[in-house]
């Protein structure tokens, strides 16, 4: 894989910002756009424009095959079984949202537990708090380790035979910690729960199979992956899915609408009420082409040395606290760190005028911030089109930023 080929498909990291070369580091808030997504998107617009399952015309025949055929990339990117358990959402969190206010309110009363992690991102939290609140279940979390990894002893611990609902995200968007999704969902099973997990930050960067991991539901975003914003999938097993309600009414869901009564589509349909996102489907199906043309595999292995690399270079600054596992071999493509007496914000802000973007803040994981007892941090989050060159910058701005504070304050 060469990364500096790569980077020449994406025309946003051709500039500069604040007079310097653009380094973007901050993918795991949203990956840039390739050549072949935004053309996808734009040939969609301009040429075969239309709404989907409608019109017999000819743009209308189009746009339901591009529709359509997106959902057949999805399900062979994650190996579903069938089209049918393969759902557009909006994004990750309307997928999660989606389990919690369908399945979770349909099969959860007083006494069960629902299982979840401090490091998941609030997106999987406060649905499964609002749905324990509705049905009187109870929310537990299981631990951490020092090192922010989950150990599979306090999973067998934690979840019990009263535990229906275990959800977790396969990787942290914090910690960038790996999580044994496959021996989580395992003992999931055995102890007849269902097993829903976050892919947010791990279906941009590794291959997914659903029905190895043998998980209930994955859900994940388009915008994370070189696909469009306002695009995501909820995979499910079918015969989850078939027994689950809609959580939105309207037009194109239905079967049969009555003055009192309405029936509903066959799966998938019936969880895609009203226009669906039709150019973010298709942006998304060019998003995996690119990705697999390149292979997964690949990229994955290219993160990891671009996060070994980080590790030993940004690990000789003085000062700095760097969080999650020390090796590389256990994370995924993102450092969060800390200097010493330097807020995340100011280092932030600081690396803009490099012309460097990373995230600073609780990264929507205010739970984590509170067990890792600070109440913000930096992130740099690499993808397939950053190079050892933009790790090497990072360094170096993160070295003036430790003078310019040492100096001034």
């Amino acid at each position: 894989m060469n990364a500096r080929e790569i980077r020449q498909m994406f025309p946003i990291l051709d500039q500069e910002v604040n007079g310097k070369p653009l380094v973007y580091l901050d993918s795991a808030a949203t990956s840039q756009k390739p050549v072949p997504v935004i053309e996808a998107i734009d040939k969609y617009y301009r040429e075969y424009n239309s709404n989907v399952h409608r019109g017999v015309h000819t743009l209308g025949t189009r746009a339901t095959d591009g529709y359509e055929g997106a959902r057949e990339k999805v399900r062979k990117f994650i190996n579903a079984k069938s089209t049918e358990e393969v759902i557009f959402t909006r994004g990750t969190t309307t997928s999660i949202n989606t389990v919690a206010a369908s399945y979770g309110r349909a099969n959860l009363s007083e006494g069960d537990e629902i299982v979840i992690s401090y490091m998941e991102h609030h997106s999987n939290i406060i649905p499964w708090q609002q749905v324990a609140k509705q049905t009187g279940a109870t929310l537990k979390y299981l631990p951490l380790q020092e090192d922010g990894t989950i150990s599979l002893e306090d999973v067998r611990t934690t979840v019990t035979a009263d535990t229906k609902i275990v959800s977790i995200m396969q990787v942290s968007n914090v910690l960038g910690v790996m999580n044994p999704i496959k021996e989580i969902a395992k003992i999931a099973h055995e102890n007849g729960a269902i097993m829903v997990v976050d892919g947010a930050q791990s279906a941009p960067h590794m291959k997914i199979d659903v029905q190895d991991l043998d998980c209930d539901f994955l859900a994940f975003s388009g915008h994370k992956m070189c696909g469009p914003t306002g695009i995501g999938v909820l995979y499910g097993k079918k015969k989850h899915l078939e027994k689950m309600e809609p959580v939105e009414f309207g037009g194109e869901m239905i079967d049969f609408v009555g003055l009192y009564e309405s029936t509903w589509k066959e799966l998938p349909w019936k969880f895609e009420g009203g226009t669906p996102i039709i150019a973010g489907a298709i942006g998304l199906g060019a998003a995996i082409d690119f990705l697999e043309q390149i292979g997964l595999d690949e990229i994955e292995a290219y993160e990891h040395k671009l996060a070994a690399y980080a590790m030993e270079k940004m690990s000789a600054i003085d000062g700095m606290t760097i969080y999650g596992p020390k090796e590389a071999s256990k994370r995924a493509g993102l450092v969060t760190f800390n200097i010493d007496d330097v807020h995340p914000h100011d280092v932030a802000t600081v690396l803009d005028a490099e012309g460097i973007a990373v995230r600073a803040g609780h990264h929507c994981a205010q739970p984590l911030m509170k067990w890792l007892k600070v109440s913000a941090t930096a992130r740099a989050s690499f993808y397939l089109y950053n190079t050892e060159e933009d790790i090497d910058k990072l360094v170096s701005g993160l070295v003036k930023t430790k003078e310019y504070f040492s100096d001034v304050f």
